[in-house]
C-alpha cells in the first residue's frame, strides 16, 4: 500500500509540473545553451514568411537555411503570408509553439481577420492551424484586424493563454487573450481584454515575461505618445497596471515589436525592437525590467530581421538546427581574424576558394582564423596560419555528414578604404592638420534611413582612422530628424582661425553646421539652409549639396539638387544664399543627383552621377564650364566612372574629387555596391554601399580619362608640409 501510495504521489507530482511548468526536483528544465531567433523580413510576399537565425551567446546571430523560409507561408495560412512569429518552449520542456499573424501587408494594414497556430517537437517539423476571427466568433463584422500573436502557458488553469491585438471600427487597438485548446488547433472562449489602456491610447505587439513572481506585459502605444510601454501585474491574465508613463525604448526613431527573453549566463534579460523605418532591431540588456542599456556595439548579425522573437535553446537542439539548415559554406563565411575586411570576404563556390582581405600591414605570418563556435561543427586545422608562403587549406565537418574543403587566400585590397556601409563620400585635406578626411553619409539603413554623421581621417589615403558621430540629427537639429544624406565641407581661415563649414541633407532639406576642427564639434545653424526648390523646379528633391570655392576670385558657391542641378553663390557668412544668384545648371538628361565642382587649369568641370544609386548602372559623368555659374559643355565622352563586371564592381557614383596639395595629382572618391554580395541583393544594393579611392587622370586637352574602378585602389600618400 506504502508503495503504490508512492508512485501515485510521483505522478501527481510530476504532472503539476507538466502542467504548471514550475520547477521541480523530479524533473529539471533543460540546459540551454543557445538561442533561436524567429523573424520575418519585411512587407514583400516573399518577405512574409518565418525565417531562423541560431546564436550561441544572445548578441551574434547567424541565419538558417540562408534566410530563406523554413516554413511555406502559403501552406499554413489563408492570405499566404504571416508576419511578427512567436515561438514558445512548451511546459514539458520538449514541445513549441508558434503564433503568427496571418496576413498579407499588400492587401492593406486592415486586411487580415486572423493567426496561425503550430506545434512541432523537433523545431523543424510543425503541424498548423488557421484562426479567422470572423468565421470562428459571432458579432465580428466590424473587426478590422488582429496583430502580433503571442502564446504564454499559464499554470492555474493548465492551458496555454494566445494573447493579440484586436481593432473593432473606429476603436483603438486593444490587446485581448483567449485560451488554445489541448491540440494547439484553435482558441476556446471569446477573447477577454488583457489591458485597459488608462488614456484608452491604440495598444499592440504584446510580450509577457514573468520575473519574481510578477508579469511584465511590453506593449507599443500607436497613439498619444508612440513607443513601447510596460504594464505590471501579480496575475498572468489578471489586471495589468502601468509601471510608468514613460517609454523604455532607448531611441527616438519609431519602434514596434518589444520582445524579451533572459540570458543564458543569469546575466539579466534582453528586450529588442524593431525600428521599422532605419531597418534594424535595438538590443537592449536589463535586470529590472526598468532600466534598459542598449547593447547595440555587441551585437552582429547577417540579416535584417522585423518584428520577432528569441528564444533559449539547448545546444543538442542548435546541432539539430545546425544539421538541417546549415552548410560547410555558411560556416566557413562566419570566418573573423585581426585585420580582415569581413564586409568583403568571398566564397568562390565553383572552386571551393575563400578569398580573405585583410587591411594595409597586418601580419599575415600568423593569423588565428576565428569561426562560429557550433555544436556538431569541426574546423581544422585549429592552429595559427601563415599565408606568406601561400594559400592554405581549410576542413570543415558537420555532424550530419556534410563537409567540405575550402582554399584560403589572403589579399591585401586597400578598396573598400573604410570599414563598414558609407556612401555619398566627401573628402578633404585640412590645412589645419596636414591630415585628410571623409564625410559620408552612413549606409546599411533600409530606404536610407541613417540619422547620423561620422569622420574618418587618414595620415595617407590608405590607413583610416574611425571618429564617430560628428552630427546626430536626433540629438543636435532641431529642423529634421530623419535621412542624414550626403554631406559637404569646407575648410576656411578666418581672422587667422580655421573655420569648417559641414553641408549637410536632413528629410530632403540642407542645412549647414560650423566647427573649429575638422573632427568637429559641428553646431547646427538652426535652421535649413534650403528646404525650396527654385521657382522653375518641379519635382526633385533639395539635396546633396556640394560646396565650391573658385580660386580665380575667392567666391563660394553651392550646388544641390536631385532631378535638377542648381547653383548660388553664398554670403560672406557662408550660412546664406546670396539673393538673386540662383540658377538652373542641369547639363543634360542625364542628371540625376550628385554634383560636384572643382577647377583645374582654367576650367571648371562639374560631375554628376547618372541612374539610381540602387542601380548597377550608376555611374558618374563629367561637364566643363568657363565659370563657376556658367553653362556646362557635355563632351561626347564624358563617362567618368562606371560598373566593370568582371571585377564584380557596380554601382559606382556619387563621388568627390581630392586634388593633393600644390600638385597636379588628382584622385576620384565614390562609393559602390558592397563586393561580392551587393549584385545579389538587388535594390537593397543600394542602401548597402562603401567607399573607395582611385587614381583620376586627364588626357593633354583637359579630358577626364574614364576612370576603372579598382580593388587595389592607391598607394599611400604622404604630404610634406
Amino acid at each position: 500500500m506504502q508503495q503504490k501510495y508512492t508512485y501515485l504521489l510521483l505522478f501527481a507530482m510530476t504532472f503539476r509540473l507538466i502542467t504548471d511548468g514550475r520547477p521541480h526536483p523530479l524533473l529539471s528544465k533543460p540546459s540551454f545553451g543557445a538561442y533561436l531567433f524567429v523573424y520575418f523580413t519585411g512587407n514583400s510576399r516573399n518577405e512574409e514568411a518565418i525565417r531562423f537565425a541560431i546564436s550561441m551567446d544572445g548578441y551574434h546571430f547567424k541565419v538558417l537555411n540562408k534566410n530563406k523560409a523554413v516554413i511555406n507561408s502559403s501552406a499554413i495560412s489563408e492570405t499566404g503570408g504571416v508576419r511578427d512569429p512567436h515561438i514558445q518552449r512548451g511546459a514539458d520542456g520538449k514541445t513549441f509553439y508558434m503564433v503568427a499573424a496571418d496576413m498579407v501587408s499588400a492587401k492593406g494594414w486592415n486586411s487580415n481577420r486572423g493567426l496561425v497556430m503550430l506545434k512541432s517537437t523537433d523545431l523543424i517539423h510543425w503541424s498548423s492551424a488557421t484562426v479567422n476571427f470572423q468565421k470562428q466568433y459571432a458579432g465580428q463584422d466590424s473587426l478590422l484586424r488582429v496583430w502580433a500573436s503571442q502564446t504564454v502557458y499559464d499554470s492555474t488553469v493548465g492551458k496555454y493563454m494566445v494573447y493579440f491585438s484586436l481593432k473593432y471600427g473606429k476603436d483603438p487597438d486593444k490587446l485581448y487573450y483567449a485560451y488554445a485548446n489541448p491540440d494547439f488547433t484553435k482558441l476556446e472562449g471569446k477573447p477577454k481584454q488583457l489591458f485597459y489602456s488608462p488614456d484608452n491610447a491604440a495598444c499592440i505587439d504584446g510580450d509577457i515575461l514573468a520575473k519574481d513572481g510578477k508579469y511584465y506585459l511590453l506593449f507599443k502605444t500607436e497613439d498619444r505618445l508612440p513607443g513601447i510601454k510596460i504594464a505590471v501585474s501579480d496575475r498572468l491574465a489578471g489586471r495589468y497596471t502601468l509601471q510608468s508613463p514613460t517609454n523604455v525604448q532607448q531611441t527616438s526613431s519609431p519602434v514596434e515589436g518589444p520582445g524579451t527573453f533572459k540570458l543564458n549566463n543569469g546575466k539579466g534579460y534582453i528586450l529588442m525592437y524593431d525600428m521599422y523605418a532605419s531597418g534594424v532591431c535595438q538590443f537592449t540588456r536589463t535586470t529590472d525590467i526598468k532600466n534598459f542599456k542598449t547593447v547595440d556595439n555587441e551585437v552582429e548579425m547577417d540579416f535584417h530581421p522585423r518584428h520577432g522573437i528569441i528564444m533559449p535553446i539547448t545546444k543538442s537542439e542548435a546541432g539539430r538546427l545546425i544539421k538541417k539548415w546549415m552548410t560547410p559554406d555558411d560556416i566557413v563565411q562566419t570566418v573573423k581574424a585581426e585585420g580582415l575586411k569581413e564586409n568583403n570576404i568571398k566564397l568562390d563556390t565553383v572552386l571551393n576558394t575563400l578569398y580573405l582581405p585583410f587591411k594595409p600591414g597586418t601580419d599575415l605570418r600568423r593569423v588565428h582564423l576565428k569561426f562560429m563556435q557550433l555544436p556538431d561543427v569541426t574546423i581544422s586545422p585549429e592552429t595559427a596560419i601563415d599565408f606568406t608562403h601561400g594559400p592554405v587549406n581549410i576542413r570543415v565537418a558537420i555532424a550530419s555528414g556534410k563537409t567540405a574543403t575550402y582554399k584560403v587566400i589572403s589579399l591585401e585590397d586597400h578598396n573598400p578604404v573604410l570599414e563598414g556601409y558609407y556612401a555619398d563620400p566627401e573628402i578633404l585635406y585640412a590645412e589645419k592638420t596636414s591630415k585628410f578626411y571623409i564625410y559620408p553619409t552612413s549606409d546599411g539603413f533600409p530606404d536610407w534611413g541613417s540619422t547620423y554623421f561620422k569622420v574618418f581621417s587618414s595620415p595617407d589615403l590608405v590607413n583610416w582612422q574611425d571618429h564617430g558621430t560628428i552630427l546626430d540629427l536626433t540629438k543636435d537639429v532641431n529642423w529634421a530628424k530623419r535621412n542624414a544624406w550626403a554631406p559637404c565641407i569646407l575648410e576656411r581661415k578666418i581672422n587667422g582661425a580655421y573655420k569648417y563649414f559641414y553641408y549637410f541633407c536632413a528629410a530632403q532639406k540642407i542645412g549647414v553646421a560650423v566647427a573649429d576642427d575638422p573632427l568637429g564639434p559641428f553646431v547646427d545653424s538652426g535652421k535649413p539652409l534650403i528646404d525650396q526648390p527654385p521657382p522653375e523646379v518641379k519635382g526633385g528633391q533639395q539635396i546633396d549639396p556640394d560646396i565650391f570655392t573658385d580660386p580665380q576670385s575667392g567666391k563660394s558657391y553651392l550646388y544641390w539638387g536631385n532631378g535638377y542641378m542648381a547653383g548660388a553663390e553664398l554670403n560672406n557668412d557662408m550660412i546664406s544664399l546670396k539673393p538673386g544668384t540662383t540658377v538652373m545648371l542641369t547639363p543634360d538628361s542625364t542628371f540625376r543627383e550628385g554634383s560636384y565642382v572643382f577647377y583645374r587649369k582654367g576650367k571648371y568641370y562639374f560631375m554628376w552621377s547618372e541612374d539610381d544609386t540602387r542601380s548597377e548602372n550608376y555611374r558618374v559623368r563629367y561637364g566643363v564650364a568657363l565659370s563657376p555659374l556658367g553653362k556646362i559643355k557635355v563632351p561626347a565622352q564624358n563617362v567618368v566612372i562606371a560598373k566593370d563586371p568582371a571585377k564584380g564592381i557596380y554601382g559606382t557614383g556619387h563621388n568627390s574629387v581630392l586634388q593633393l596639395p600644390g600638385k597636379d595629382e588628382w584622385y576620384l572618391v565614390y562609393h559602390r555596391f558592397n563586393y561580392p554580395k551587393g549584385i545579389k541583393m538587388g535594390a537593397s544594393a543600394g542602401w548597402y554601399r562603401e567607399v573607395c579611392i582611385d587614381k583620376l587622370e586627364f588626357d593633354g586637352d583637359g579630358s577626364i580619362r574614364q576612370v576603372v574602378p579598382t580593388h587595389n585602389g592607391v598607394r599611400m600618400v604622404h604630404i610634406k608640409k
